[in-house]
């Protein structure tokens, strides 16, 4: 095994997470569950978040290719989620369902998909397994790997930085959050109608 590309590999795919992005969102969407809930939560919607990580890998190319799916198409639809939950991140409302499972707490969307498993890091996952498909070890490595690092940041930071920030904290980081969210939703919007275009 090459250890320079498995190094390096973990090392972009953990930036494309963006474990440490995510942490203020992580805490946002999960402020109306019960503190003692939410490591089960987390660890739910990681390992739901790896599930689709290790299905793009192993069958990305040919799901997208069945479909006909272009990953142009992959971005604008993340970025339209994004947007979606940034401007009620920003303007909340009391009957909002959204994003929320039976349990009244977050369920694969937002937190496992896109927060997680994002067009960005499912992009990556796939392009590993098309440029080189003889290499599936160490790409399923590099996946088990960058994974365990969100994990043991987001399991680990967002509960302490949630205790240490309270109610009011929270709440002004959340109207934060949705306004960066915003700006990074349009980016990934445009991004990919550029690249549509250009094609």
């Amino acid at each position: 095994m090459d250890l320079t590309l498995f190094i390096s590999t973990v090392f972009t795919l953990t930036l494309v997470m963006d474990p440490l992005g995510n942490i203020p969102l992580f805490m946002s969407s999960l402020k109306n569950v019960p503190e003692e809930r939410r490591r089960k939560v987390i660890a739910r919607e990681l390992f739901i978040a790896l599930g689709i990580m290790l299905f793009f890998l192993l069958f990305g190319k040919y799901f997208v290719s069945a479909l006909a799916l272009d990953l142009t198409a992959m971005s604008v639809a993340g970025g339209i989620v994004l947007f979606l939950i940034a401007m009620q991140m920003i303007f909340p409302t009391h009957h909002s369902t959204f994003a929320e499972g039976p349990e009244g707490e977050p369920f694969i969307v937002p937190l496992a998909i896109p927060l997680i498993a994002g067009p960005s890091a499912l992009t990556t996952v796939l392009l590993f397994s098309l440029q080189d498909p003889g290499r599936l070890g160490l790409w399923l490595g590099v996946v088990g790997v960058s994974w365990l690092i969100n994990a043991v940041i987001l399991a680990g930071l967002s509960g302490w930085l949630s205790r240490l920030l309270g109610a009011r904290g929270l709440l002004a980081m959340e109207k934060l959050m949705g306004m960066i969210l915003v700006t990074i939703s349009v980016q990934m919007i445009m991004t990919g109608i550029k690249k549509f275009l250009a094609s």
